[in-house]
């Protein structure tokens, strides 16, 4: 099992000679993997938003990775140097793919456009208007004279790469369109949709060849076999079907999953079939005969992606459950997991160079590990406490461990020895963090401060040598959130005295305190632009703020009771707050006016609940906004009209979290009653129910973390 990712792992891709394995993750990271070992190899840091995607160039030279932060980043994997970052899209980015030649490079996004790059130079080729939804997919041709898009529009357009043309639209879908694939030989076009089917065109003249029903969900993923004589589609009706693309017959319906197929692949030679689901699962299968060839099971969570290796030796698996996993698809085993805490483990991280992961425990533990042999390199004991977090400097010199014992140990990762122990704190140490040049290391505790450090001074292998660059004071309450601007030039921190502080973090000095709420601030969040900073507080408000100038930006008032959450939707257009008053509202960031309808009854509160809101939250689209509340439901909202779009009912106690997967095709909630839930959001048909909890669940672990504060 790879582990090192802090959040759900949406993509992995082998290079092309099958030497290396790309993971991308909602934790803003790509790691870089050794298939035969399961050795780190580096990881990728430079995005400030989730990783939708993430791919080789065909010579094997170049990754490209697509993100939430609205752009595509370009590296090189031997090194793991940043090779440019390509700018202009205004939304996040959805696909990325590099044409057979390797000379362009496509990227889909959820500004409507597919966008054309030279990767040798990062210069825009071209911008691709025409879609009136999202585009979710973009695939060339295999001789790279065609490029197809794919919409939430429901149509598929093809292009003209040379030109940025466009070739014709095809319509016929009557739902969004979500993947769409040549066949090996360029003669056909597949697409699937929401409307549960897959469509087949002629890319030449863009005519219809057919239509394939059968499903009876929407269809996630189509793909042709290597020779071309099959297709095989997932959907969310639990199976994977066969047919044949030149006639559209039926070649069988290959069942055994027990939740949605969200990806299928054919191994390199054609004779097997491999299927992820939302079950945990992978599923093997003989696309000749449609027989079982196995189930490979491991992981916690959905599985997301799966792929074969190029000489189909291996298979790659990733899941929310923040891991990759090794299989051997000619037995099924697996190829490896770590093991060794007593406790639940908090977090994972790999050094800089890949070559030692560690891991942080509440057995009051870090652990260090040999990646290539999964064997222990070292227990770190000292801490007196669950181990919060763990960190290593840039240089990976160093690695830093804070826990609930009220400190923050520095260790010396290549011996296990170590370099001191920080003092000084007077609460549990929640989180540390290095700054970008490893110069200055900060701790955020509930003692009030957040403190900065020099971690050179802690040369010594003995006690305190580590001297304190600074105490961040001015809180006079506990500081539960603490969150850079995105250009990690700012440092927020929020607190149970009422305000909002900024922070040089290169200094630890005061860029500010944001003052004007009159009660507890329990939550605050950048805009994705980091142009705006919202709070929100006990004072039944949410603020906004300049954080460069720390000027008030407005005052969004009409909640009658706290509000307990804030967030800004995807693209940064909406505000939406969560309250005591069992109303959520909405408001326009920009003007800090409410949102509604000019003439319609919607006036920017939705109403509905019968008890505190406690969490809200936008589908990773906007389209959707869910809200949590102590009435023991969860509601679905249309953020645009504000109508409701379906109240979720099962638990038996207040519902404290809520949260959507990564693709908006689950909803999770959590609660008092021990329980987390699993939901539909576009039906709201119950998904599940997750038991085995022995106290109540204060949240549900996706991008982001959504959690309710302890003194909450």
């Amino acid at each position: 099992m790879l582990e090192g990712h802090s959040g759900p792992v949406f993509a992995v891709v082998f290079s092309p000679d099958g030497q290396l394995l790309a993971s991308a993750s909602f934790d803003n990271t790509v790691r870089l993997w050794d298939p035969a070992s399961g050795a780190s190899r580096g990881m990728l840091e430079g995005h400030s938003g989730p990783l939708r995607a993430v791919v080789f160039s065909p010579d094997g030279q170049l990754l490209a990775s697509a993100s939430y932060d609205n752009t595509v980043r370009l590296w090189d994997p031997a090194t793991g140097a940043s090779r440019g970052m390509l700018e202009g899209h205004s939304g996040p980015v959805f696909a990325v793919v590099f044409s057979p030649d390797g000379q362009l490079l496509a990227s889909a996004s959820d500004d409507n456009t597919v966008r054309l790059w030279d990767p040798a130079t990062g210069a825009s080729r071209g911008m691709l208007e025409g879609h009136s939804g999202l585009v979710r997919a973009v695939v060339f041709s295999p001789d790279g004279q065609l490029l197809a898009s794919a919409s939430v529009d429901n149509t598929v357009r093809l292009w003209d790469p040379a030109t940025g043309a466009s070739r014709g639209m095809l319509e016929g879908h009557s739902g969004l369109v979500r993947a769409v694939v040549f066949s090996p030989d360029g003669q056909l076009l597949a697409s699937a949709s929401v409307d549960n089917t897959v469509r087949l065109w002629g890319p030449a003249t863009g005519a219809s060849r057919g239509m394939l029903e059968g499903h009876s969900g929407p269809v996630r993923a189509v793909v042709f076999s290597p020779d071309g004589q099959l297709l095989a589609s997932a959907s969310d009706d639990n199976t994977v079907r066969l047919c044949d693309p030149a006639t559209g017959a039926s070649r069988g319906m290959l069942e055994g999953h027990s939740g949605l197929v969200r990806a299928v692949v054919f191994s390199p030679d054609g004779q097997l079939l491999a299927s992820a689901s939302d079950d945990n699962t992978v599923r093997l299968w003989d696309p000749a005969t449609g027989a079982s060839r196995g189930m490979l099971e491991g992981h916690s969570g959905l599985v997301r992606a799966v792929v074969f290796s190029p000489d189909g030796q291996l298979l790659a698996s990733a899941s929310v459950d923040n891991t990759v996993r090794l299989w051997d698809p000619a037995t099924g085993a697996s190829r490896g997991m770590l093991e060794g805490h007593s406790g639940p483990v908090r977090a994972v991280v790999f050094s800089p160079d890949g070559q030692l992961p560690a891991s942080a425990s509440d057995d009051n533990t870090v652990r260090l590990w040999d990646p290539a042999t999964g064997a222990s390199r070292g227990m770190l004991e000292g801490h007196s406490g669950p181990v919060c977090a763990v960190v290593f400097s840039p240089d990976g010199q160093l690695l830093a461990s804070a826990s609930e014992d009220n400190t923050v140990r520095l260790w010396d990762p290549a011996t296990g020895a170590s370099r001191g122990m920080l003092e000084g704190h007077s609460g549990p140490v929640f989180a540390v963090v290095f700054s970008p040049d490893g110069q200055l290391l900060a701790s955020a505790s509930d003692d009030n401060t957040v403190r900065l450090w020099d971690p050179a001074t802690g040369a010594s292998r003995g006690m305190l040598e580590g001297a304190s660059r600074g105490m961040l004071e001015g809180h006079s309450g506990p500081v539960r959130a603490v969150v850079f601007s995105p250009d990690g030039q700012l440092l927020a921190s929020a607190s149970d005295d009422n305000t909002v502080r900024l922070w040089d973090p290169a200094t630890g000095a005061s860029r500010g305190m944001l003052e004007g709420h009159s009660g507890l601030v329990r939550a605050v969040a950048f805009s994705p632009d980091g142009q705006l900073l919202a709070s929100a507080s006990d004072d039944n408000t949410v603020r906004l703020w300049d954080p460069a100038t720390g000027a008030s930006r407005g005052m969004l008032e009409g909640h009658s009771g706290p509000v307990f959450a804030v967030v800004f939707s995807p693209d940064g257009q909406l505000l939406a707050s969560a309250s005591d008053d069992n109303t959520v509202r909405l408001w326009d960031p920009a003007t800090g006016a409410s949102r509604g309808m000019p003439e319609g009854a919607f006036r920017g509160m939705l109403e509905g609940h019968s008890g505190p809101v406690r969490a809200v939250v936008f589908s990773p689209d906007g389209q959707l906004l869910a809200s949590a509340s102590f009435d023991n439901t969860v509601r679905l909202w249309d953020p645009a009209t504000g109508t409701s779009r379906g109240m979720l009912e099962g638990h038996s106690g207040p519902v404290l979290a809520v949260d959507f997967s990564p693709d908006g095709q689950l909803l999770a909630s959590a609660s008092a009653d021990n329980t987390v839930r699993l939901w539909d959001p576009a039906t709201g048909a119950s998904r599940g129910m997750l038991e085995g909890h022995s106290g109540p669940v204060l949240a549900t672990l996706g991008p982001g973390y959504r959690s309710l504060p302890r003194h909450a």
